[in-house]
């Protein structure tokens, strides 16, 4: 007698009418979740890889990013700065690279990168951490006759060639930075994850 007044369109109406609001509360409920996943501001200062899209790169150009809090620069060379770097060597300290925290072994070669056009650096002078300008002209400056390209920092004038390596007589100690990095393909690059890493 119970059953009597019960309408199952009804029913299945309250029963499908629930699922959906359930559904829609639980999609809702993993949004925030899911955002967790993704590494935060903070993770990628301290040192979650960056990804970055090279395509655009033109010859000569730069690009600056940010990884751990700090710049980084992807530089494009052209083969007049590439045929230029063994001119300098008899004014580097460290011309060989010879100082392995400087670089990743695969950067420890005349180029100091994978591919000789593509260069990567932490854009911060190793004397006291200043920011030096990218010189890329392969002309005398005012700050060195003999210029062939590269970085000058105007704060104490140290200066560094085109491929991040440090010249006799000035305050920085050791070449720049090269941090570890990979191409995933030939338009994209990671900064902080070594070549050949999974």
């Amino acid at each position: 007698m119970a059953n009597q007044g019960v309408n199952p369109g009804r029913r299945r109406f309250l029963t499908a009418t629930t699922a959906v609001v359930g559904g829609a509360g639980v999609a809702a409920a993993a949004i925030p979740f899911v955002s967790t996943l993704q590494p935060s501001a903070r993770a990628q200062v301290a040192g979650a890889p960056v990804t970055e899209d090279i395509s655009k790169l033109e010859v000569g150009q730069r690009i600056v990013l940010q990884w751990r809090g700090q710049p980084v620069w992807i530089i494009r060379r052209t083969p007049e700065q590439l045929a230029a770097l063994p001119s300098q060597d008899g004014r580097l300290r460290d011309p060989k690279s010879d100082n392995p925290e400087q670089q990743p072994d695969y950067a420890k070669n005349e180029t100091r990168s994978i591919k000789p056009e593509i260069l990567v650096l932490v854009g911060t002078c190793t004397h006291l951490g200043c920011s030096p300008t990218f010189r890329p002209e392969l002309e005398p400056q005012p700050f060195d006759a003999e210029w062939k390209g590269g970085f000058y920092c105007p704060c104490h004038n140290s200066r560094f060639d085109l491929a991040g390596r440090v010249y006799q007589g000035v305050p920085a100690p050791t070449n720049l930075k090269v941090p570890p990095y990979r191409f995933l393909d030939d338009s994209r690059i990671e900064i902080g994850v070594d070549q050949g890493a999974a």
